[in-house]
């Protein structure tokens, strides 16, 4: 019978992603299956965790998941030996409006599936405060239960012993303390971590990091804290439905932000993915019947991608007989244009008028929901989806028909309605899941 925790924190950038992957890396030197997942609407972590354990990791999400689609996704953990929810910001941060099953708070799934939570504390300019915040997330919310905590970035023993003294005074286990240790910091960019696909010596870093936290921490406490989990049987699939039977997906570097969960949910309806690299200039699938553009850092790329015709005319041939789509990124790419940092414009695919700027920065962030003025892949007029929008570009000019009424987590209407022409359609939201 497997055993679940959740990593979590008081807040982001505290260290939950380098503790996760250092801990499943090391059960699993150990000789342990281990299985993680991540909480909230995050489309690189899962990869790191796949480099980590071996086995694919999805998406949970309280805001955009009912409770029947969550258990769908963690039954994949029934042979595993331990289970990892990876959490998103702090502890019990989400949106102010419930959404399908919870607020998208780390905490609501480690309610709703019973698994203590190991608090990642970097006491960082405090000492017995971090005690104090520590007991405060331990009693915050009745339901959520605190297995213990880890300290990280400790400055030195004295340091250390401080903090130890006040957690144990407030009857919190204290599991380990890792000392400052750059070489196990991840790259950081401009949405958040460097891709794991994008770094070479991925292997190596987890091996360190792994290292490092099984000198510093006791790897069987935390064991011991975990709860014995018996993983509902997997009745119900998932709320998705696949744009097409044949799927040409673009996936390289500039594409590569598409929830896991998507693809599986896809393939398991039948549907055929291929892959293809708008970087390598290559051109969608001549015998798919619909092409799908996910995010990425396309602003990163933006002068190859114009330079590469061979796929920029592809592209447009196949939108002339079959639907194409994009999400962020990718419906950047599918308008008329795109300005990068440096304030230069490059030609995009045309297929939309959109007209987007990296140069004039401002961060778009948010649950969405959107409803459908008009069909787009996989879904017809009319139908409620829910979904997640990050990005810092800015719009010029969106001119064609909006594709859908999107709103925020508060019941907002925002600007970023999608576009339709033709049979292009493009959302700035990455899709989670459909209201059913």
């Amino acid at each position: 019978m497997p055993a679940g925790l959740v990593i979590s924190a008081p807040a982001s950038g505290v260290g939950k992603t380098t503790l996760t992957l250092a801990l499943a890396r090391a059960w699993r030197n150990h000789g342990l299956k281990v299985q993680c997942f991540k909480s909230g609407p995050d489309y690189i972590d899962p990869a790191f965790h796949a480099a980590a354990t071996g086995r694919a990791s999805v998406n949970v999400d309280s805001w955009a998941m009912d409770r029947a689609t969550i258990a769908h996704l963690v039954s994949r953990g029934a042979d595993a030996d331990i289970v990892l929810a990876e959490g998103s910001m702090g502890l019990f941060d989400g949106v102010a409006t419930r959404g399908v099953s919870g607020t998208g708070a780390s905490a609501d799934i480690a309610e709703m599936l019973g698994w203590p939570v190991v608090l990642v504390i970097d006491p960082s300019g405090q000492a017995q405060t971090a005690a104090a915040i520590a007991a405060g997330l331990r009693d915050y919310r009745p339901g959520v239960r605190l297995a213990g905590v880890v300290l990280n970035r400790v400055a030195s023993p004295r340091h250390e012993d401080l903090v130890r003294r006040a957690l144990n005074d407030a009857g919190i286990a204290v599991f380990g303390a890792l000392p400052r240790h750059a070489e196990i910091s991840l790259p950081k960019r401009h949405l958040g971590l460097v891709q794991a696909e994008e770094q070479a010596e991925i292997g190596k870093l987890i091996d360190e990091a792994a290292r490092f936290v099984a000198e510093h921490v006791d790897l069987d406490a935390v064991l011991r804290f975990a709860a014995s989990w018996s993983p509902q049987p997997a009745t119900n699939g998932l709320n998705v439905t696949p744009p097409g039977q044949r799927i040409a997906l673009a996936r390289d570097a500039a594409f590569s932000f598409v929830y896991p969960h998507m693809l599986e949910a896809w393939r398991a309806a039948g549907a055929e993915i291929t892959t293809f690299s708008p970087l390598a200039d290559e051109v969608p699938d001549a015998n798919a019947d619909v092409c799908w553009l996910p995010g990425g850092y396309p602003e990163l790329h933006a002068g190859k991608i114009a330079a590469n015709t061979r796929f920029r005319s592809g592209l447009r041939a196949f939108a002339e007989t079959r639907p194409v789509h994009g999400e962020c990124g990718g419906y950047m790419v599918l308008g008329a244009g795109l300005t990068d940092a440096d304030g230069v414009r490059h030609e995009m695919a045309g297929l939309l008028g959109l007209e987007t700027s990296f140069a004039k920065r401002r961060m778009h962030l948010g649950y969405r929901l959107a409803a459908l003025a008009a069909p787009m892949p996989g879904h017809q007029a009319g139908a409620r989806l829910r979904g997640h929008e990050f990005h810092y570009s800015t719009i010029l000019a969106q001119p064609d028909t909006p594709l859908a009424v999107v709103h925020d987590a508060t019941g907002a209407v925002i600007a970023e309605t999608g576009s339709q022409r033709g049979r292009a359609t493009g959302t700035f939201f990455h899709l989670i899941a459909e209201d059913r």
